[in-house]
């Protein structure tokens, strides 16, 4: 499978809408925003997130098809890495192809990423890169109505 990463143009972002309501993928990314839930949002969302010079923001493709996205934001010392792969495309390896392809656009170290605790894949993926366990705290999941458990991972 050919996995990559490119610019992210104005035709994907019907895919990552459709992406982001999916309720099976709101439950295991878990930390959901306005976005993820109301359209105008999600469009406010995407004109600010690519206006932003500082945010490294790519569509990931798998074999030509757009299977989600991936970035890197936030100021110098909290960089942190974000990434969606459509359900259709778990356990593919395209999230681990993806968040490989994305950190050697960003030369600043550390990153940093977040994953549920009981979201074991999205813990692996980043750990896959380099990533290790840097700590652990709770925090609200909308998507599951209740407080989490969330693993904090960081790359040196």
């Amino acid at each position: 499978m050919d996995i990559s990463l490119r610019e992210l143009q104005d035709g994907d972002l019907p895919v990552f809408w459709q992406q982001l309501t999916d309720p099976e993928l709101r439950q295991m990314a878990v930390v959901t925003r306005k976005y993820h839930y109301d359209r105008g949002h999600f469009d406010q969302h995407w004109a600010k997130v690519r206006s932003n010079p500082s945010v490294i923001l790519r569509t990931v493709l798998a074999d030509g098809v757009v299977a989600g996205h991936a970035a890197v934001f936030g100021p110098p010392q909290e960089r942190e890495v974000t990434y969606v792969i459509g359900r259709a495309h778990w356990g593919r390896g395209i999230a681990t192809a993806a968040l490989a392809e994305l950190i050697g656009l960003e030369s600043v170290r550390p990153l940093h990423a977040d994953a549920a605790a009981d979201n074991a894949g999205s813990i692996r993926v980043p750990e896959k890169c380099g990533f290790v366990v840097t700590g652990k705290s709770r925090c609200y999941a909308q998507a599951r109505d209740e407080e989490i458990d969330l693993v904090h991972l960081t790359l040196g």
